[in-house]
């Protein structure tokens, strides 16, 4: 990750998937609406769809405080008035303070952090959302156990080495948990990279 000028840091595979993520967030999201993005990271991705889809009041946020100085040089950098200033926030925290969210949005995040993390997210995301909410994941995932190519294997097998509680999650494994807190799946799409975007709506926890 290299950093810039105003305190931008820039991550390469940011950059690049910026675009693909936008052409599906475009179809998915509402015009309009209140839209949370967890682990923003270095506020790449926050400062382009702002920018890019102004009916939404985009909210970026990351576990790190550190982090939070590049995504205002980026919220800064992009002049969007509808991106708000980032705050910090953990997928595992006891409750978020939000409520009748439109969409939660959260890229590679959950194969880079302990499942608890993913876990979190998904019981935080049904508590801040609207019925019919939307949740919205990108990043490797296993297809009904297998990777899905050779180089997530081989990703898979460093991010392990790294930390045992990391690595890339069976999507059988994220969409049972999300089903438990009222999620369904409606979507996944093939991004690029051995990527996909994957999208839940929230359809509330039955009596």
């Amino acid at each position: 990750m290299d950093r810039g000028k105003y305190a931008q840091a820039v991550s390469a595979s940011a950059e690049r998937n910026k675009a693909p993520i936008l052409d599906v967030l475009r179809r998915i999201l509402p015009k309009q609406g209140r839209i949370l993005e967890i682990a923003a990271g270095t506020g790449q991705h926050a400062a382009h769809f702002a920018d890019a889809m102004p009916g939404l009041d985009w909210q970026p946020s990351d576990p790190d405080g550190s982090m939070l100085a590049s995504i205002d040089a980026w919220r800064d950098a992009s002049g969007a008035s509808n991106l708000r200033a980032p705050i910090t926030l953990d997928a595992t925290a006891e409750s978020w303070p939000f409520s009748e969210l439109d969409a939660v949005y959260c890229a590679n995040m959950i194969h880079i952090a302990p499942w608890e993390a993913g876990l979190g997210l998904i019981r935080n995301g049904a508590a801040s959302l609207k019925i019919d909410g939307t949740l919205v994941l990108y990043g490797p995932y296993k297809i009904g156990g297998k990777h899905t190519a050779a180089s997530n294997e081989a990703f898979d097998q460093r991010l392990r080495a790294e930390n045992r509680q990391w690595g890339i999650r069976n999507l059988d494994d994220v969409a049972l948990e999300a089903r438990r807190m009222g999620f369904q799946i409606t979507e996944t799409v093939k991004m690029p990279a051995n990527n996909f975007m994957v999208v839940f709506k929230y359809f509330g926890v039955a009596d």
